[in-house]
């Protein structure tokens, strides 16, 4: 049996745009991950620029993604009641702490909609980088489209010493995966 006429243009047009939502994406040279995380790495050619990030951060200062120009930032949003962002907050501490010698900042954004828990979280997990309050979520959804999804956490973005974002990942990271990452961003000079 077939569909009626106009169920088969509706359908037709539905299949038309899932073809194309395929092809509007950023297109990874490498997302392999033996924990089956989305991970996305772009060639330098397809990098598209950070979007600006800034604001207050849970300590009451002022930060932008901007003043860290030079170095290469990893991104990363968390929240205080999120499981995975618990697990990863020591490797987040690693990797400012291993890294910063050498470029490599971290800069977070805290999700949660109480800022006394994500300053708590801070505290507690010895966090040693800034983290912007973002309590919608806002700031996550600036960046382009199909690099991560704003509304899962933990998610971190890598952006280049340029200020392009070179590398996305849904799920929690460990110093040694990002070491992997930023070790090749390093070798590009600072502008």
């Amino acid at each position: 049996m077939t569909a009626p006429r106009p169920y088969a243009a509706a359908l037709g047009m539905l299949a038309v745009g899932a073809l194309l939502a395929g092809c509007t994406g950023y297109t990874p040279v490498g997302d392999t991950d033996a924990a089956g995380s989305l991970t996305h790495t772009l060639s330098e050619e397809d990098r598209p620029t950070a979007p600006e990030l800034g604001g207050a951060t849970l300590d009451g200062d002022t930060v932008h993604l901007s003043d860290y120009r030079g170095d290469v930032v990893v991104v990363s949003a968390w929240g205080s009641w999120c499981g995975p962002c618990v697990g990863e907050a020591p490797e987040l501490t690693k990797i400012e702490r291993k890294w910063r010698h050498r470029g490599v900042r971290v800069l977070g954004l805290d999700n949660d909609a109480d800022s006394d828990r994500g300053r708590d979280f801070q505290k507690e997990h010895r966090l040693g980088f800034p983290s912007l309050r973002d309590p919608r979520g806002q700031l996550g959804r600036r960046f382009p489209h199909g690099l991560v999804n704003p509304q899962a956490l933990p998610y971190t973005i890598v952006v280049d010493r340029t200020g392009k974002i070179a590398a996305s990942r849904m799920g929690a990271v460990t110093e040694g995966e990002m070491a992997a990452v930023v070790t090749p961003l390093l070798r590009t000079p600072r502008p």
